[in-house]
């Protein structure tokens, strides 16, 4: 296991070496700065992405970029709304030109095997938006043998894994903002970020199937969470770390035996 993984630690001869010589797959974390209710940290989303980039970097002798550490605006049914203090976020638009340019960048560096991991669920086709932009700039500029994936991670757990981690029942990766998956996975990578006293008790939220424009704060707990993290535990933090981990590694191994392809991973929409 390796422990010079991070690209802004390393030099920069040293940083092209292992570029030229090893080939690795860099990866880069995408978070958001979101409010998570009033027991966990608002950069949730961009602590746990780099947690895991970090490990299967570590395992796998890749490298891992500067988290993306503000995302697209927080949605009601998925993150509790932009309203709260303290979530502060991107234009679409403008988070489609931060990853175009930063993949273009790590393009002219030497870099042909990308990873991006995202931690924010309403980021996800701004990713996609920004990917595309770069690949088609980089064609027009001669550079056609890079290979991007993109990873949602928590779309590696398990159906054994949410059946231990929600004995009551898994309420869906959305109504899961500040609930036991996220409260779990803190309690394990950063204990000293989580205050379980202050874990709302309320049942998940319940949203009507339309959404309206603009929406109204009123129909989001006012906890900002959208379920309980009550039967949150630092043994079940490990436990999805363990198998996101495991999970992205073999994604990734098997995404770059393929030359050339972009490959959304563990996307099921």
């Amino acid at each position: 296991m390796r422990d010079d993984i991070r690209i802004c630690e390393l030099n920069w001869i040293e940083y092209d070496r292992r570029l030229r010589e090893e080939a690795p797959v860099v990866m880069l974390p995408v978070g958001s700065l979101e409010q998570h209710g009033p027991h966990l940290p608002m950069h949730c989303d961009s602590l746990i992405p780099t947690a895991i980039c970090e490990a299967v970097a570590a395992d796998t002798g890749g490298l891992v970029a500067p988290t993306l550490t503000y995302g697209y605006k927080s949605q009601p049914k998925s993150g509790g709304g932009n309203h709260f203090p303290g979530t502060t976020s991107l234009d679409g638009q403008t988070l489609i030109s931060l990853v175009r340019d930063v993949i273009k960048e790590f393009a002219r560096h030497g870099v042909r095997k990308m990873a991006l991991m995202d931690g924010h669920y309403e980021n996800n086709m701004f990713l996609v938006e920004g990917i595309d932009l770069a690949l088609r700039e980089l064609r027009r500029d001669g550079i056609t043998d890079l290979s991007i994936a993109k990873l949602p991670y928590w779309e590696y757990a398990s159906e054994a894994t949410l059946e231990k981690a929600f004995p009551e029942g898994f309420p869906g990766w959305p109504l899961e903002h500040a609930g036991v998956m996220e409260t779990s996975m803190m309690l394990h990578l950063h204990p000293e970020f989580v205050d379980m006293e202050k874990v709302p008790m309320h049942p998940p939220a319940d949203f009507p199937l339309h959404d309206m424009y603009p929406y109204d704060p009123a129909t989001v707990p006012s906890s900002g969470a959208l379920s309980s993290a009550a039967v949150a535990t630092a043994e079940k933090g490990k436990m999805f770390m363990d198998e996101y981990v495991s999970g992205a590694a073999a994604a990734l191994g098997e995404a770059f035996a393929e030359p050339e392809n972009v490959i959304i991973l563990g996307d099921k929409s």
